[in-house]
């Protein structure tokens, strides 16, 4: 079937709500989008020069995703794939199992209690370490670090050659299908315990120190430029190439808040990336 008329049938189907779920040829519809979100044919969101942001949207990818939730009923796995090879044992829609692995992929999963979920695609030469998480619909492109109790959510995009560090969760957005998920580019060095939401995007090799938290509602102070970075209603937050954002803090200055003395949370664009700071990310490297 080719890409158009998947699209006509997952739109179909989706459409159809609870009449598609005992149909045969919906289920084999949505087999086929999540084969190829799995080989990284098809994308929930992808590279367009064209758009405001420069990527584009795949709403109707979405829906199939969407769709393949609602085919799915509650499953006991057994401890065992489809496919009769070994996992733990786990309990999800049917539509959704954990995905395996083999050597030829040239994809390093570390032993330890992490997973990825069907319809997630990594490329040649990401790792894994233990326990981190990639969910359905994600991309992670090629040479690309998911380190420990990370996460990667339904939808995201990763870049080429980007580490998320320990603990690094970053967020999806599956629904509402037309909104852009979380963006991280190329070369794109993701601290530990960072947050990044609400299909913020990250554009390439920018740095996120350890703790920086950021959301469609985060406004961002670029020092350097002097200026103020912030989501508008059509364009999600948008953190600049090259740019390196610690995590830090504003007075407040009316009320009681000045009075206490209090602040709050402001990420801060302190540099953007120059020789030195490629030179302390070496070390990146090392740990593939």
């Amino acid at each position: 079937m080719s890409t158009d008329a998947l699209q006509t049938s997952i739109e179909y189907f989706f459409a159809a709500g609870p009449a598609a779920v005992a149909d045969k040829d919906a289920l084999a519809a949505f087999h086929q989008l999540r084969d190829a979100l799995e080989a990284g044919i098809l994308r929930s969101a992808e590279p367009d020069p064209t758009s405001a942001t420069g990527w584009r949207v795949n709403a109707w990818v979405k829906r199939g995703i969407l769709l393949g939730f609602r085919l799915g009923a509650l499953e006991e796995m057994n401890g065992k794939h489809p496919d009769g090879g070994s996992i733990l044992s786990f309990v999800d829609k049917a539509t959704y199992p954990a995905q395996r692995f083999t050597a030829e992929q040239g994809i390093r999963i570390v032993p330890g209690g992490s997973s990825v979920r069907s319809g997630a695609h990594l490329a040649k030469g990401v790792v894994m370490m233990p326990p981190a998480y990639v969910n359905t619909g994600a991309f992670v492109d090629e040479g690309t670090m998911v380190d420990s109790h990370a996460l990667v959510g339904s939808c995201a995009q990763i870049g080429k050659r980007v580490h998320l560090s320990a603990a690094a969760q970053i967020g999806g957005v599956l629904e509402p299908v037309n909104a852009s998920p979380v963006i991280i580019e190329d070369d794109v060095l993701i601290g530990g315990n960072t947050g990044v939401y609400e299909g913020t995007i990250v554009r390439s090799r920018a740095v996120l120190a350890a703790g920086v938290i950021l959301t469609r509602g985060t406004p961002v102070f670029d020092l350097p430029n002097n200026k103020i970075l912030k989501a508008t209603p059509e364009i999600p937050l948008i953190i600049p190439s090259g740019a390196v954002v610690v995590a830090g803090s504003r007075a407040i200055t009316t009320g009681s808040g000045k009075d206490l003395g209090l602040s709050v949370y402001a990420p801060i664009i302190v540099k953007y990336r120059d020789e030195k700071t490629d030179l302390s990310t070496t070390l990146e490297d090392l740990l593939r």
